[in-house]
């Protein structure tokens, strides 16, 4: 299948060829864990788990590593200012910046898991690669592209490197990096950032480490570049984040790595929109105010009824977030699976091989095609619809449809299935009957107030022509 990707780096739909034939080095930055993912850290690595599901599904064997950064990610990475973001966190929290890397780790993977994301092949915390880091910067004074701002750190000078900024439209090297950006008289060009910073003489910081230069930490950029070649070689296929990253973080991934192996580092960018919230601005953790999976748990939402709203977007396009958008989600993704519930109580008939390849290769035609999974949706819904085929064969169809897009179709279906065949307990029943009863008279508030007893205890009742159907909720 030919596999088609834009590439951010050439502003063109390219047609994916690997450096080594089979085979896909991966690396998408992962979270700083100093406080929970908000749902728009999440739906990057919904996007990111795609374009690997994609990858696996066309045969490649995929080498896919994610940083956990615990360390370095300043408050204000435009300018390379601000206190640390994991030390910032450590005293909101009052814990140790240790426990809170830990702890937000965690909490990161729950989520990661809910979203019923593929882990990673490798996932280096930053702190576990500090001598690689160091080792970079070094290699890079060597070459001549750094230099020192007493008291600050060790700096790299963009103008050393031409083509600087390219990925985001051209060099910026010289000029300011953007608006946000407030000049440090002391560096040489307002571009220039940070590859390793000097511990404050006023205090001790709880990540700290020696260097040729004095006691520091490494600056943001260079666990990315450090970890990317030690993992995966000195030029690897996909490096994929936010489209945020492309302006600044990205482009001084390129800049301190192609001195060192040679251009180009990375052969594909692939960088994620936005969610954004009503008002059209990004959802983001400064604000202070963010939504987390967990908010959508406490509100009922399944976590695979958000995973299928940003499925019904691209990934090249904002995607604007709404109570109301996603009970729109919620309600598609729960009747997609009452229609695969469907398909498996009767698939028990003949399977036709030739029908499961068309539609296996139509729709991961559609995916592989700069990741249409909206439009892949759409051929999964006229599948579901063709009565021409046979239920035994939809279900074949299916499995391979939960691979590519990992919405759990089918285990969410086996599940309805099962609570159905459970046994509804006697008091149930009699809830059932006292309701069927109150609407017969007419007495639709006792009827509701019923409906709502049954509800709390873990059922769901739907009227039927014959009257009515307990079901015990899924889990």
């Amino acid at each position: 299948m030919t596999v088609k990707l834009f590439n951010t780096m050439s502003r063109k739909l390219e047609e994916f060829h690997p450096i080594t034939p089979g085979h896909v080095g991966f690396y998408s930055c992962g979270p700083t864990v100093y406080h929970y993912a908000h749902i728009g850290n999440l739906r990057t690595m919904i996007h990111n788990d795609i374009l690997k599901r994609m990858l696996a599904e066309n045969g490649y064997a995929v080498h896919h590593v994610m940083n956990i950064t615990d360390v370095g990610h300043l408050t204000n990475d435009d300018d390379d200012s601000g206190q640390d973001k994991m030390e910032k966190g450590a005293a909101r929290d009052n814990k140790s910046v240790w426990d809170i890397a830990k702890f937000y780790k965690d909490e990161f993977l729950r989520d990661y898991d809910d979203l019923n994301i593929i882990r990673p092949t490798d996932m280096p915390h930053a702190t576990d690669y500090i001598a690689e880091q160091i080792d970079l910067v070094r290699k890079l004074e060597e070459l001549g592209y750094t230099y020192e701002i007493p008291g600050d750190g060790i700096y790299y000078d963009t103008s050393k490197f031409p083509t600087y900024g390219a990925l985001s439209g051209g060099s910026m090297s010289g000029n300011r990096a953007g608006a946000r950006v407030e000049f440090n008289d002391a560096k040489r060009n307002p571009t220039d950032f940070a590859l390793w910073k000097f511990s404050p003489t006023d205090q001790k910081r709880q990540m700290e480490w020696p260097s040729p230069w004095g006691v520091g930490f490494p600056g943001w950029h260079a666990e990315c570049s450090a970890m990317g070649m030690k993992l995966l070689g000195n030029h690897f296929d996909i490096h994929t984040g936010g489209e945020d990253l492309s302006r600044i973080h990205h482009a001084n991934e390129i800049a301190q790595s192609e001195p060192i192996v040679g251009a180009p580092w990375v052969k594909y960018w692939v960088h994620f929109s936005f969610l954004v919230d009503k008002s059209g601005d990004k959802m983001s953790k400064s604000k202070g105010e963010f939504l987390g999976l967990d908010a959508l748990r406490r509100r009922g939402y399944d976590p695979m009824a958000y995973r299928y709203l940003i499925l019904l977007g691209h990934y090249q396009t904002q995607l604007a977030f709404s109570w109301e958008s996603l009970d729109a989600a919620a309600t598609g993704y729960k009747n997609l699976v009452r229609r695969v519930a469907d398909v498996l109580r009767d698939a028990t008939d003949d399977v036709d091989t030739a029908a499961i390849d068309a539609w296996h290769d139509k729709i991961l035609a559609t995916v592989s095609d700069n990741m249409k999974t909206a439009e892949a949706l759409v051929l999964i819904q006229e599948m579901l619809r063709d009565t021409t085929m046979s239920s035994a064969t939809k279900a074949q169809i299916l499995t391979f449809v939960d691979r590519l897009l990992g919405l759990n179709l089918m285990a969410r279906a086996t599940t309805i299935i099962t609570n159905e065949m459970t046994p509804i307990p006697d008091d149930i029943l009699a809830l059932g009957n006292a309701r069927a009863a109150a609407k017969a008279s007419r007495d639709f508030a006792t009827a509701d107030n019923i409906r709502a007893q049954i509800d709390a205890a873990g059922y769901t009742i739907l009227d039927t022509r014959d009257g009515f159907k307990i079901t015990k909720k899924a889990e």
